[in-house]
């Protein structure tokens, strides 16, 4: 179907991209009342949002000037819905619809309208962003609080305050009071010493995100110009992975939308919740129906995963949720063997060798590639990598760690980020032949960059030339891979140059925070560096610096959201595992089916008696045995 500009009726509006949606998915995307999605592993929620986008501006349902705010909780979540909706939307359309990260979206509040706050609650301008962790606020709790006042309590009240329940509850776990707390608890008062600190003392003020969202939340309801500012620019909101949602980014939603004629689409699944370490709500989905009268709504298909991995999913899934419903496959089975087995080793490094030579021939047999395989792990992925990566080598093949650090910036974190990709993405137009799709990502995103509206056809047309003359430029000044980091350095400026510093700061203002923009583009020279180091050609490198015929190694937080046709999962045992499952059963259990759901066609756990026992978490082998899943020793 012809993506087109015009506006139709509903009832000749049709899904473009897609063969066609499942019914429910298709009763949501036309829907006009706010609703709560339960989509499984591999049911399409991104699709499913991205189809909803099309049919709310090509219908009118979103009239014009009116927008459409999609909110997701991780930046990769938001770029890869916005990419689907401009694939699916014609340009005039999809220049209407705003994606980003909650975190994004409260700080470009506080960005905007932060001086207003009153002097209690107001940062300084020049903030800087603060990544708290458990040793910071048991710091604060021990050493700095300090004696409460007599009329408030003692010190062993203080004392009795636990770190792990400090944020989450006390500091961030309500809406702000305008002027304080006025008969402050132990706690209230603990709380407000670490904000005062925070805002007030030192060369510049220290804010967590949370810490933003609170303050976001808090202008809007003293600022009501603001707040129906909002209400009258975006008709629809989307909010994407909301079982990840936290208490402070649903206080902020239900201050600007609740009570208005905003109507919001909630996606998410409640079983794949891995973020409540992250201090994510214990059940969004419920208080979102409640306030919000919502009407829920079950995505029953899964087209990523084969008929015997819906099943195993299923019974893990009951672990988590007993009322959960069967979903059904779309996929094929399309292995010989079994689609799930535990492989156990005596050594890490019969281990390592083994998976290698799977993964060696598995291509070669299936005439697959680096990237259909994934290697996950639960925690201290470098451990892992020492071991791994030398029989990876021995066996022909890359591996990459992409939690490593490049300068201050994991690889992981720089590959999606706007600057990086864009740089890359120019890179790549210049030097490389086929850069078609680089061509139309990088207009649009510069297009933007530099507020061409999508009506300006002339300013659109010159805009086309330019671009066309820079990127013929670039390859004749550099028509080889850099050779060091001095030639890396030189061209990496002349495309920031182009991009233009100050359209990215304006654009995103978390740049400016900590020159976060200097630490991107620092660890973008180095990784491209280390990328050209001995490429033949430009193609070659840039393969490297972006991992395509690397099997990537990761976290099981950071394979949220992907696809593999192997998922390896690597270490099941209680040296992985122990603290996450004392500390949150529920929590590891999820991480187990997230893990377990990013697969289409095979899983592989391995077990290696050498790195630690498997006592603690024996109700997990215990579950995917009752699954039907086989144990094998492999020599």
């Amino acid at each position: 179907m012809a993506i087109v500009a015009r506006r139709m009726r509903p009832d000749e509006w049709t899904p473009s991209g897609v063969e066609a949606l499942e019914a429910n998915a298709l009763i949501v995307v036309k829907s006009d009342d706010h609703r709560s999605v339960i989509a499984g592993p591999g049911a399409g929620k991104t699709e499913l949002l991205a189809q909803r986008a099309a049919f709310l501006l090509q219908t009118g349902a979103t009239p014009v000037p009116q927008r459409i705010l999609a909110i997701s909780y991780k930046r990769d979540a938001a770029i890869n819905l916005a990419t689907r909706v401009r694939q699916r939307c014609h340009q005039n359309h999809a220049s209407r619809f705003d994606s980003m990260t909650f975190d994004a979206f409260a700080k470009g509040l506080v960005d905007r309208f932060g001086q207003i706050l009153p002097e209690r609650w107001r940062p300084r301008p020049d903030y800087e962003i603060m990544w708290t962790n458990y040793d910071l606020f048991s710091d604060f709790l021990q050493r700095q609080v300090g004696l409460p006042p007599p009329d408030i309590g003692t010190m062993a009240d203080i004392q009795a305050i636990t770190v792990k329940a400090f944020e989450r509850h006390h500091l961030v776990g309500r809406p702000l009071p305008v002027d304080g707390w006025r008969k402050p608890t132990p706690t209230e008062w603990a709380a407000d010493r670490f904000w005062q600190s925070s805002l007030h003392a030192g060369e510049k003020t220290k804010l967590s995100f949370p810490m933003i969202g609170r303050l976001a939340e808090l202008l809007l309801r003293l600022n009501p110009m603001a707040r129906d500012a909002l209400r009258l620019t975006y008709s629809h909101l989307f909010m994407d992975e909301f079982q990840d949602t936290t208490q402070v980014q649903y206080d902020l939603v239900k201050t600007i939308f609740m009570g208005t004629n905003t109507v919001i689409t909630a996606v998410g699944d409640n079983k794949q919740q891995i973020m409540r370490w992250a201090m994510a709500m214990d059940d969004p989905f419920a208080a979102f129906d409640a306030n919000f009268g919502a009407t829920r709504t079950p995505l029953y298909h899964n087209y990523r995963s084969s008929p015997e991995l819906v099943r195993i999913q299923h019974s893990l899934a009951q672990a988590l949720d007993p009322t959960s419903v069967e979903p059904v496959s779309k996929a094929k089975h399309a292995i010989d063997g079994a689609s799930c087995t535990i492989w156990e080793f005596l050594t890490p490094q019969i281990e390592a060798a083994r998976l290698a030579a799977f993964i060696a021939s598995e291509m070669k047999s299936l005439g697959l590639g680096p990237r259909d395989f994934v290697l996950l792990i639960r925690q201290r992925p470098d451990r892992y990598a020492n071991v791994l990566e030398p029989a990876f080598q021995a066996a022909g093949l890359a591996l990459r760690n992409e939690a490593s650090m490049i300068g201050a910036v994991t690889l992981q974190d720089l590959l999606p980020d706007e600057a990086s990709r864009l740089v890359v993405g120019l890179i790549r137009l210049a030097m490389t032949p086929r850069a078609g799709r680089y061509w139309s990502e990088c207009q649009e995103a510069l297009r933007t960059l530099r507020g061409i509206g999508a009506e300006d056809k002339a300013a659109q047309v010159r805009f086309a030339r330019e671009l066309d003359a820079f990127a013929i430029n670039l390859a004749k000044r550099h028509p080889a891979p850099p050779a060091d980091r001095v030639q890396t350095v030189a061209l990496v400026r002349e495309v920031i140059t182009f991009i233009g510093p100050d359209r990215l700061l304006a654009a995103h203002p978390a740049y400016a925070q900590g020159n976060w923009l200097g630490k991107i583009l620092q660890a973008t020279i180095l990784h491209l560096t280390a990328s050209a180091a001995g490429a033949l050609d430009w193609a070659k490198a840039l393969d490297t610096y972006e991992g395509v015929h690397a099997v990537p190694l990761m976290t099981i937080h950071k394979s949220k959201g992907l696809e593999y046709h192997t998922v390896i999962f690597v270490g099941l045992d209680d040296d992985a595992w122990r603290r996450s499952f004392i500390e949150d059963r529920i929590e590891a259990a999820a991480g187990l089916f997230v893990a377990f759901t990013r697969a289409k066609q095979r899983v592989l756990f391995t077990y290696c008696a050498r790195r630690g026992t498997r006592v603690v978490i024996d109700s997990f082998y215990q579950l995917i045995l009752g699954c039907g899943v086989k144990m094998l020793f492999v020599p």
